[in-house]
């Protein structure tokens, strides 16, 4: 007789794969939309602080003042928390499936994103507490003002502070890279299995990251440039 496994059904790797796809789709979400609030800062310093005035306000006056933000800030912890979670074990799970190195294994997974999927998260999770230290609680940032988010970032992004943009950029390639592995991986599990269907699925992922990592890297070389500031 077969066992028959008593493993929770969000403990399956059925279930690990949609926890996965979930929260990676509400980070992707976040993502999307952080950057188009970052954006805004190419309106003027007027309306920028204005944007993130509002955004400490929401729910208001229901909720408390910035109650909203850290609402957010949990759940998007808790679904990171649960991405990295349920990508860890189902890489044990798929190496201990496999427990001996052929001499001769095909090179599936060749390109960079795939070989660096692991320490790629780890940077990531770096960058996001360092981001938060410097431009949420202003621990790090030379203004540190939360009623001026306009000058933080001016200040954050200066020349002389050449090494905080390396940190930035690093963090923001590190996560593009990461996101075209995630979506490419997603779009061929949704069908695109093909041959053709993969190269689309590759030219989809890329340009998603490219165009969203643009998105994050344009503000700091503007501030750079002198076009913010």
């Amino acid at each position: 007789m077969t066992a028959v496994s008593t493993r929770a059904p969000v403990r399956s790797s059925i279930g690990l794969k949609a926890v996965m796809a979930v929260t990676g789709i509400l980070l992707v979400l976040f993502l999307i939309a952080h950057m188009l609030g970052n954006l805004k800062i190419f309106v003027g310093a007027t309306d920028f602080d204005h944007y993130a005035h509002w955004l400490r306000t929401i729910g208001s006056p229901v909720l408390p003042d910035t109650w909203y933000l850290w609402a957010q800030r949990v759940l998007l912890g808790v679904a990171l928390v649960a991405h990295i979670w349920s990508a860890t074990v189902l890489a044990r799970r798929a190496r201990a499936a496999r427990p001996v190195r052929y001499a001769h294994r095909p090179k599936v997974q060749t390109n960079y994103a795939a070989r660096t999927m692991r320490w790629g998260g780890v940077i990531i999770a770096l960058f996001v507490v360092y981001h938060l230290l410097d431009l949420t609680t202003g621990d790090l940032n030379p203004v540190g003002d939360p009623r001026r988010p306009y000058a933080n970032v001016a200040a954050d992004f200066a020349p002389e502070r050449w090494y905080v943009t390396l940190v930035y950029v690093i963090g923001i390639v590190t996560l593009g890279f990461h996101l075209r592995h995630g979506m490419f991986s997603a779009l061929r599990s949704l069908g695109q299995q093909t041959p053709r269907g993969e190269r689309r699925a590759r030219g989809a992922a890329l340009a998603f990251a490219v165009l969203l990592c643009a998105g994050y890297l344009v503000v700091p070389f503007s501030v750079i440039a002198g076009l913010v500031g």
